[in-house]
C-alpha cells in the first residue's frame, strides 16, 4: 500500500547535556535578547531554579504553581507577567510548571524556555490545558511551543524514584497513544517506538541509582521523543480519560497516566496488530502488553486508581465524560459498557488482559 499523510514538524531548538543548564539558559537569553524575564518554578524546586538561573538576572519569580494549572492561577500569573512587562518566561519543573508558563503564553505571546526536570513531555508540545468548575480544557496553539528546551540530566537526580517512575509511565503513555491517535503516521510511530525503547531501558537503571546517568540520559531522551510524537498524533484515547481524570476528580497527572496506560493497550491492541507489533518490538516482547506489564512489575509502577482517591461510584459519571470525547478512529469502538470495564479494571488494579 502506498505511502500517503500530512506531517507537521514542529519548530524549537533542544539543548541537552548533563551539567549544562545555567550555561545553556544564559546562552539562549542572549540569542532571544531578553531583558524582562519571570521565572516560574514551584517551592520545591527552587534550590534547583537558582543554579539553572546563576548565570542571568531576572525581573521576577513566580512559584504558585498547581497542577491542572486552575484557570484562577493562570489569570493571576498573566497579571504579575503584564505588570512587569515581561519579554521571557522560563519555567524550571514538570508539567505543571511548563503548563503554567504556557498559559501565560497562550495569552500574551511571551516566548518560553523550559527546563525539564521530570518526564512530563509538555515542554515539547504545542498542547495547553487550563482547568475550570472541575473540568480540564485542552487545547493546541503555536504560541504555547517553548522556543527552547533545556535537558540536564542532573537537574533529575533529586526527582525520588517513585514520581521517576510514574513521570517515565506518563511518557509512555504518549508512545503507545501517538500509535493510534487521530493524526498517527509512520514518522511520529517511528519517534514513539524509539522513545518506548529508550524509556525501557533507561527506567529500569534509574529505579536502581536515581543518580545513574546513563539511566537518567535514556529516560529524558525517550521523554522528548514521546513528547515530539505525541504533538504529532495528537490526544488518542489515552489521553481523553485521562485528563478527565486529572480535571474532574483531580487526581494526580503522572500516577493517573502510569495506571491507565495497560488497560488502554489491553483494549486497543488487539484492533490494531500492527501498531502492536511496533510497540512489542520496542520492548523486545511478543506482545505491547506483555512488554508494558513486565516492565511494570520491574518498576513496581502505579496499579489502581483507587489508590489516589478514585472511587466505584465516580466510575458512571467519568464514562459519560469521557465518552464523547474518544476519537471516532480509536481502533475499538468505545461503548458505556466497555469503558466502564476498563475503569473499574483501572480503579481495581487488577492483571490487564488484552480484549
Amino acid at each position: 500500500m502506498a505511502l500517503r499523510f500530512a506531517h507537521d514538524t514542529l519548530g524549537q531548538r533542544l539543548l541537552f547535556g548533563s551539567g549544562l543548564a545555567a550555561r545553556h539558559v544564559a546562552d539562549e537569553v542572549a540569542r532571544l535578547g531578553a531583558s524582562r524575564i519571570m521565572l516560574i518554578a514551584a517551592v520545591f524546586e527552587q534550590e534547583i531554579a537558582e543554579v539553572v538561573t546563576a548565570n542571568i538576572t531576572l525581573t521576577v519569580t513566580y512559584n504558585d504553581v498547581v497542577q491542572h494549572v486552575p484557570i484562577a492561577k493562570a489569570e493571576d500569573a498573566r497579571r504579575v507577567a503584564a505588570e512587569n512587562t515581561i519579554d521571557l518566561l522560563i519555567s524550571v519543573g514538570g508539567g505543571s510548571t511548563t503548563g503554567l508558563a504556557k498559559a501565560i503564553a497562550l495569552t500574551t505571546g511571551i516566548p518560553i524556555i523550559a527546563v525539564a526536570t521530570t518526564y512530563a513531555g509538555s515542554e515539547a508540545t504545542n498542547v495547553w490545558g487550563l482547568t475550570e468548575e472541575a473540568r480540564k480544557t485542552t487545547g493546541v496553539d503555536a504560541r504555547v511551543l517553548p522556543v527552547t528546551v533545556v535537558y540536564d540530566p542532573e537537574l533529575t537526580y533529586s526527582l525520588p524514584v517513585e514520581l521517576s517512575v510514574a513521570s517515565g509511565m506518563n511518557a509512555l503513555a504518549h508512545c503507545v497513544d501517538s500509535m493510534w491517535a487521530p493524526r498517527a503516521d509512520p514518522i511520529n510511530q517511528a519517534l514513539a517506538a524509539e522513545g518506548i525503547r529508550a524509556l525501557a531501558a533507561g527506567l529500569p537503571l534509574v529505579a536502581q541509582n536515581p543518580t545513574d546517568e546513563k539511566g537518567r540520559e535514556q529516560a529524558l531522551y525517550g521523554a522528548y521523543l514521546s513528547a515530539v510524537a505525541f504533538a504529532s498524533a495528537g490526544s488518542g484515547m489515552h489521553h481523553k480519560i485521562c485528563h478527565v481524570l486529572g480535571g474532574t476528580y483531580n487526581l494526580p497527572h503522572a500516577q493517573t497516566h502510569a495506571t491507565v496506560l495497560p488497560y488502554v493497550l489491553a483494549f486497543n491492541a488487539p484492533f490494531a496488530p500492527d501498531a502492536d507489533a511496533r510497540i512489542a518490538g520496542a520492548f523486545g516482547a511478543t506482545s505491547g502488553l506483555e512488554g508494558l506489564n513486565e516492565l511494570r512489575r520491574v518498576l513496581d509502577a502505579p496499579r489502581a486508581l483507587k489508590d489516589y482517591g478514585f472511587t466505584e461510584a465516580n466510575i458512571p459519571e467519568a464514562v459519560s465524560i469521557v465518552l464523547p470525547l474518544i476519537p471516532a478512529d480509536n481502533p475499538r469502538p468505545a461503548t458505556t459498557e466497555n469503558l466502564t470495564e476498563l475503569l473499574h479494571a483501572a480503579w481495581a488494579g487488577s492483571t490487564p488482559q488484552a480484549h
